[in-house]
This record gives C-alpha cells, sequence and structure tokens, in this order.
C-alpha cells in the first residue's frame, strides 16, 4: 500500500519526523520506537531522539494511556478490557494501563455504557428479540470489552421490561 519510508541518517532529521508523526496523533514510546525504527538503522540515534521527544514531554505512556482510555470509553463507549487490550498492543506498561482504567472507572459508569450499547444496537435490530439476536448482542458486548456478569445482568433487565405482563383470565 504504502512505499517504504526513505531512512533517514541525522538526528534532527530523525526528531523532525518524530514530530510531524505527533502532529497526527499520540504515540506511546513503544510506538514511536518502532517508527522510528522503520526510518532509521542506527539504535543509538533512535534512542537520542527517544530520550529528547521524552525530556520535551513530547512523548509519556502514563498520559498517553489516560488519553487512550478517556477517548476510548467516553467516544467509543468501550469496556476496560478492550482498552486494556489495546494499549497492551500498543505497548503499554501495565502500571500505566491499570492507573487510566482506575481513573477512568472513578468517572464513568460501565453499567450506563452497556445499556447506551444495547439501545444503539436495538435501533439496528427488525422483527421480535429472539435468542440469536440476544447471542449476538452479548457477543459484540463483550467485544467491547465489557464483564460479562454486568453484560447478562444489563441484558436480563431488558428482556424482562419488554415482555408485558398479561392476565390470564378464564371465562
Amino acid at each position: 500500500m504504502f512505499s517504504k519510508p526513505r531512512k533517514l541518517e541525522t538526528e534532527s532529521e530523525l526528531h523532525e519526523s518524530a514530530m510531524r508523526m505527533l502532529m497526527r496523533r499520540a504515540y506511546s514510546i513503544s510506538e514511536m520506537k518502532k517508527a522510528l525504527a522503520r526510518r532509521c538503522d542506527d539504535p543509538q540515534l533512535i534512542r537520542t531522539v527517544l530520550d529528547r521527544l521524552k525530556e520535551a514531554k513530547h512523548i509519556d505512556d502514563a498520559r498517553y494511556a489516560k488519553q487512550f482510555t478517556r477517548s476510548h470509553s467516553e467516544g467509543r463507549k468501550q469496556g476496560p478490557y478492550r482498552i486494556a487490550r489495546d494499549l497492551r498492543a500498543r505497548g503499554v506498561p501495565d502500571l500505566h494501563i491499570d492507573a487510566a482504567l482506575k481513573d477512568s472507572a472513578a468517572e464513568s459508569d460501565p453499567a450506563a455504557l452497556i445499556r447506551h450499547r444495547i439501545a444503539r444496537k436495538m435501533k439496528l435490530l427488525r422483527g421480535e428479540i429472539d435468542q440469536r439476536k440476544i447471542a449476538s448482542l452479548y457477543r459484540s458486548l463483550l467485544a467491547a470489552g465489557f464483564p460479562s456478569d454486568l453484560i447478562r445482568k444489563e441484558i436480563h433487565k431488558l428482556t424482562h421490561e419488554q415482555i408485558p405482563e398479561t392476565d390470564l383470565e378464564v371465562e
């Protein structure tokens, strides 16, 4: 899809490239290291540029984890398991992930996020809600990173609230 980036030789070129990347989006230290390694073959030069970026506070895993957690829990309505998995894939240490998730848990209610995702999904479902649709909803909420016991509780509330109560009268 894209051609290989041209190899950079000097510290200033590599630093300028890193700054351009940071203007587009935030990077974890691990992601930045991999991106710089694609542009330069000298590990010492990469280490120097990373240290320079850390000193200037342009990259910081703790801040990155907090921003990522906030945007994915509020914006994308994702659960803590999904966010933790994505942050680990981006090379963020568990120490920063745990702190960011703890801060996020204090601000948001996972049950409310689940209810919001269920309501959004219910608008798309047509016809009667059967076991197949409930299973699909359950799987989508699991993939979004929510705890299974909380998902079951919210789905149980939904299915019992929608069943109308009828009185059987014998004539």
